[in-house]
Order: structure tokens, then C-alpha cells, then sequence
């Protein structure tokens, strides 16, 4: 094993009905002014907002809820949640959602303990040193973002629109409530989005540049296993349990940081993450979902990037799927066409023409290579370290 520092401190209360247990965690962990941020009326509709406040209300918690997060989440909006936050004194945030809402609540947070600052500062050049404490309540598998130390952010205010992410301690959740059934009225392109992107956060720290952490091979290759097997299940059939329960500990488990330890060394990433750069890049011009930018992008990343080490994905083949090719080269082509069968499993788009319903012109391309390298200014990527020719390059490959 590589050298590594690993911390990890959400307390998880899995299974049906966890989320009775919102109230206890709130109060366990100082919370008694909060703050609930939700997304659209889905929370609402269900019911689970409710049930929420009512929890925390009869337990002599004061709250205050405020919804409109959207999908690739906007600066504008964590600003005016973060405004009301701070009229309402809050001294916790949970947010009941998936991963757009957990991580405006991320950002309203920092904003709560940081007045004196803007806080896009954080996501720009401005060290967070403090936080609010922040809790999930979880309604959509897919961005991890309830056990992570990410949070990202599309600013609208920009032109063009600018997605960034920051990774810090401080964007850990106290807690994570995660009951599989609140998944289960989610739209099916929204599970396939999901399981891809939960595919997609240990595929960024599987192709790292510091390789020979063997046990951390293992529990990667065995989380792609299970989100191949249980992903397509639960996307044709999101009421079985077994599915939804396995993708929803799928995401946690993916981006908690586990399948990635020893690949970090002395470098800031634990990983590549070459593909969420491509992909937010197209987030944020296009504001299309997540995941599916990420599968529009993958394989072209993976044939340009693939000869660096052939055998690490020969290796990935080999143990993921169990492709019995001798040849490495062969083994890791076989591998790349697996996986892209897994995403079309999903329902997911395979390039840009099929994620964004066109062709994407020449100048469509070169505006999202100059946007990705911050106009040439910026690299991306550990196992292939990429400059703007070479996103480019990528985009045209994932164009046709």
C-alpha cells in the first residue's frame, strides 16, 4: 500500500424507514435551529418534507425549509438559501435529496460560518478554514455527495456558466439518513444517471496514476461489479428493494473515498478525474445531467488514454467483467465495449451527438475544450495528465 490519510466521519442510519431517526441525529450532533433545503416539489408531493419537519418540530427543534435546488446546482440559489439561513440563525443544514441539494446545503453552511466572505470564494481561491455542520437525508443514488468531502457548483452568473467543485473536510456530512424506498418513485433516467455516475466515481480513482494498492483494487473491483449487476435491475424495476439498497450503498461506498486509497501519494487527488472535468465542463454550457455526460465521454477518454497502461486496463476487463483474453491490448478494447454495454443498460448516452440530440459542430467543441482548460490556462487528469489539444482530442472522439 501508498502512503494515505483516510477520514471518513458520517454516521450512516441505513434501511426502511430511517429517516424517523432525522430528529435524534439533528440533536445528537448540536443541531437545534435547522435549516432544511429541498429541491423541487418531489419532497413535497411525497410527503417526506413533511414527515421530516414533523419529526424535527415534535421534537422541539425549530426549522425552516426552503426548496428550488435544480440538477447541476446554481450559485444564485445557494446565495439567497444561505441569505435566509442566516435571518433564521440556523446552527445546522440537512438536506433532503439527492446530490445537487446536499451540496447547496454544503455551500449554504460555509456561508453561515463565513459572513464576511462570498461563498463562491470557496470555490475559487479562498481557503475554508470553517463550516456550519451539514446532515443528509437521502432521496437519489448517484453523486455520493452524503459521505463525501466534495461539494460542486455551477456559477450562472458567469459567462459563459462555470462548474466547480471543491474537496474539503469541512463538506463532510455529520450524518447520512439513507432509506432505499425514498428512491423508488424516481424516474428511471434519473437511476440510470445515477448507477452511471456512481460507476464513474471509482473508474476516476481506479485509473490513477500511483497503482500496486492491491486490497483497494479489490473493493473497486467488486463496487463495479455490484453497481453492473444491480444498477440495470434497479433501472428496470425500482421498486425491488435488493437493487435500490445496493445502488444506494453503491454511491455512498463510491465516493467515501475507500476504493480510491494509495492512490494519491504526494498529489492532490486521489485519482484522475480527467471524465468529471470533460463532463461538468458540458454541465455547464449545456445544463445536461450529470451522469450522462459522463458515459457520452468515457470511452473516448479510455481509447486516448488506454496505452499509458494497457495492462491496468486489460486488468480492469479481466477482473470486472471476465474477459479471458490473453492479449492486453484485445482484453482492455473488450473491456471499454462492456462497459459502454453497461451504460446503454442504464439508458444513457454513449457520445455527445446522443447526449445532446446533435452532431456537435467544430466550434461547439473547441468552446468546451477552452471552457474545461480554463482557457488554456489549466491541465486535468493523473493517469494521462491532459492539456487543451488533448481535450479537445477527446471531445471530437466523443463527438461522432
Amino acid at each position: 500500500m501508498q502512503k494515505f490519510v483516510y477520514f471518513a466521519p458520517t454516521e450512516i442510519v441505513f434501511g426502511k424507514d430511517a429517516e424517523n431517526k432525522t430528529a435524534d441525529l439533528v440533536r445528537k450532533h448540536g443541531g437545534h435551529r435547522v435549516f432544511v433545503v429541498y429541491g423541487g416539489q418531489s419532497a413535497v408531493k411525497s410527503g417526506l418534507l413533511a414527515r421530516i419537519e414533523t419529526n424535527l418540530r415534535e421534537n422541539g427543534i425549530e426549522v425552516l425549509s426552503k426548496g428550488g435546488v435544480v440538477p447541476n446546482p446554481l450559485v444564485s440559489t445557494a446565495r439567497a438559501m444561505a441569505e435566509a439561513a442566516k435571518e433564521f440563525k440556523a446552527d445546522f443544514i440537512l438536506g433532503v435529496g439527492g446530490g445537487s441539494v446536499i451540496d447547496t446545503a454544503k455551500a449554504v453552511a460555509h456561508a453561515c460560518a463565513n459572513p464576511e466572505h462570498d461563498l463562491w470564494e470557496f470555490w475559487t481561491e479562498t481557503p475554508l478554514l470553517k463550516s456550519a455542520p451539514v446532515g443528509a437525508v437521502l432521496t437519489i443514488s448517484a453523486a455520493g455527495s452524503e459521505t463525501s468531502n466534495s461539494s460542486v457548483l455551477t456559477n450562472d452568473e458567469m459567462v459563459p456558466p462555470t462548474k466547480r467543485g471543491i474537496n474539503t473536510d469541512f463538506n463532510r456530512c455529520r450524518f447520512a439518513v439513507m432509506n432505499p424506498e425514498l428512491t423508488m418513485t424516481l424516474p428511471k433516467y434519473q437511476i440510470g444517471a445515477g448507477a452511471a455516475d456512481i460507476f464513474m466515481h471509482t473508474s476516476e480513482r481506479y485509473f490513477a496514476a500511483i497503482l500496486g494498492n492491491h486490497l483497494t483494487d479489490e473493493i473497486a473491483e467488486g463496487l463495479f461489479r455490484d453497481i453492473i449487476h444491480y444498477g440495470p435491475a434497479a433501472y428496470e424495476n425500482p421498486t425491488d428493494y435488493e437493487a435500490m439498497s445496493e445502488v444506494m450503498w453503491c454511491g455512498s461506498v463510491s465516493h467515501v473515498g475507500l476504493t480510491g486509497l494509495g492512490s494519491k501519494g504526494d498529489t492532490p487527488k486521489d485519482g484522475d478525474w480527467a471524465c468529471h472535468q470533460l463532463g461538468m465542463t458540458i454541465s455547464a454550457l449545456y445544463d445536461s445531467t450529470h451522469g450522462a455526460t459522463l458515459t457520452a465521454v468515457w470511452a473516448a477518454w479510455a481509447r486516448y488514454v488506454m496505452h499509458e497502461n494497457i495492462a491496468r486496463f486489460a486488468q480492469f476487463a479481466r477482473r470486472v467483467y471476465g474477459i479471458e483474453e490473453a492479449d492486453d491490448e484485445k482484453a482492455a478494447v473488450l473491456g471499454i465495449e462492456k462497459t459502454n454495454a453497461f451504460f446503454a443498460s442504464l439508458g444513457m448516452p454513449l457520445t455527445l451527438a446522443e447526449l445532446l440530440g446533435h452532431v456537435p459542430t467544430e466550434e461547439e467543441l473547441l468552446a468546451l475544450a477552452d471552457a474545461c482548460s480554463y482557457q488554456k490556462s489549466r491541465t486535468i487528469g493523473a493517469f494521462r495528465i491532459l492539456n487543451y489539444d488533448d481535450m479537445l482530442a477527446v471531445y471530437r472522439l466523443a463527438g461522432k
